[in-house]
């Protein structure tokens, strides 16, 4: 594989942006070698500078349910643009789009459109504290919620995937406020909410969390967390970033038949565009400026190219039988992996995986939690990582972190990546 191409983009990224990326886990420090510079996509494969193909499991993080450059997508954006791509103002696809997510998602009555997935929680959170005059979050071990400074305790994603406690500039004074308890745990979820002492205005949580892996909650985790927060007064809120319209039209929150208070989207939302949103109860969306007192503000909310991407999207994804075919996909796939893994690294690996998304975490198991989570080989899966990159297979760059499965990818592609997998798994025993 050439990549002599993609070492000259890095070493001149380097010199004008910090570690020549834009994201941390793009560097790809974790899995033992440097980035590929991405040239263009399309359908389910990713094409990189030196013209190296790969089947693309990353999907943007998540993004890419519909595959890349789908036809669809392309063309509600284009036609947006020959109108022009900003105006900081209303536009008809605004209402559109929020009608849409109103639609689709159990507990949203009203939702306001931000920039991204950070923006989202951050705002949530906010809007929380201001409506029930509360100061306390509790967040869970290993979720990740974005880099706002309430979030970086205990994180998922890059924070763990680069070993970073926290973050440095991150004041003693905010972070006080936020609570992080174990994933799963319901003893201690109850000992926390029911303490009065803690004036907790909300709860956030990734219903499945895709930041430390892929980690399914456990039925009752998900049930008490409701039942407690509602007998306290505390908001719930969803960080359905990664789980809207991935798990079902509806989110986690139909997958589980659970009514979050506040839900936080993004990714899926803006069809590959940059976007965020939160909605919830019209009583408690309502306090958010103009019409209440909790400012938020955002010069590029409601994008009118991202919001032509979303509405082409959630019309594509609301197709009967889409989710049917892509968890036919997911579940094929996934026993697939599995059967090679108990073939040749026999009680060493634990697949899970909630819908078209999952983790193969390179330790015993079970994954149940950030803890468990840790107990991971890195470095394994870091030869393996390299090794499927070699033959052609787009993988994250970090052992905690999703693959996904996309529309686009045919039984064709996914019997191919299997056949790269058993070869990867080969060369590790």
């Amino acid at each position: 594989m050439k990549i002599e191409r993609s070492k000259e983009l890095f070493a001149k990224a380097r010199k004008c942006i910090p570690g020549g990326v834009n994201s941390p886990v793009r560097a790809c420090k974790s899995v033992g070698c440097d980035p590929l510079f991405v040239a263009r996509a399309n359908g389910a494969r990713i094409y990189d500078v030196d013209g190296n193909e790969f089947i693309d499991f990353v999907c943007s993080w998540g993004p890419m349910i519909l595959g890349h450059n789908h036809p669809a997508v392309v063309a509600a954006i284009t036609e947006t643009l020959a109108d022009g791509t900003s105006f900081g103002a209303p536009t008809p696809k605004e209402i559109e789009l929020a009608e849409l997510v109103i639609a689709a998602l159990p507990s949203v009555e009203k939702v306001r459109f931000v920039s991204s997935g950070t923006e989202a929680t951050m705002s949530a959170i906010r809007l929380a504290r201001g409506y029930t005059g509360r100061t306390k979050v509790v967040k869970f071990d290993g979720c990740y919620h974005g880099h706002a400074d309430s979030f970086l305790v205990k994180a998922g994603s890059g924070v763990i995937t680069l070993g970073i406690p926290g973050s440095p500039g991150v004041p003693e004074d905010i972070v006080k406020n936020t609570l992080s308890i174990p994933y799963n745990d319901v003893a201690t979820l109850e000992k926390t909410l029911r303490d009065e002492s803690l004036d907790i205005a909300c709860v956030i949580v990734e219903p499945v969390a895709g930041n430390m892996g892929v980690v399914a909650p456990h039925p009752e985790f998900l049930r008490a967390m409701r039942a407690i927060t509602t007998e306290r007064g505390i908001l719930l809120i969803f960080d359905e970033v990664i789980t809207g319209f991935r798990l079902a039209l509806g989110g986690a929150q139909q997958y589980y038949d659970i009514r979050p208070d506040l839900t936080c989207l993004g990714k899926i939302i803006g069809g590959g565009l940059p976007v965020g949103a939160y909605g919830g109860k019209k009583e408690i969306m309502d306090h958010i400026s103009p019409v209440g007192p909790v400012y938020q503000a955002g010069t590029l909310s409601g994008n009118p190219l991202a919001m032509a991407a979303g509405v082409a999207t959630l019309q594509e994804l609301a197709r009967p039988g889409f989710y049917a075919a892509l968890e036919r996909k997911a579940a094929g796939f996934a026993a697939g992996l599995q059967a090679i893994a108990e073939r040749y690294l026999p009680g060493q690996t634990t697949l899970n995986r909630v819908g078209s998304m999952m983790t193969t975490f390179f330790t015993p198991g079970p994954v149940t939690d950030f803890a468990t989570a840790m107990g991971a080989d890195t470095g394994r899966y870091g030869a393996h990582f390299r090794n499927m990159l070699a033959q052609g297979v787009w993988l994250a760059p970090s052992q905690f972190e999703a693959a996904f499965i996309s529309a686009a990818q045919s039984e064709a592609d996914l019997a191919a990546a299997l056949d790269k997998t058993e070869w990867s798994f080969k060369k590790l025993v």
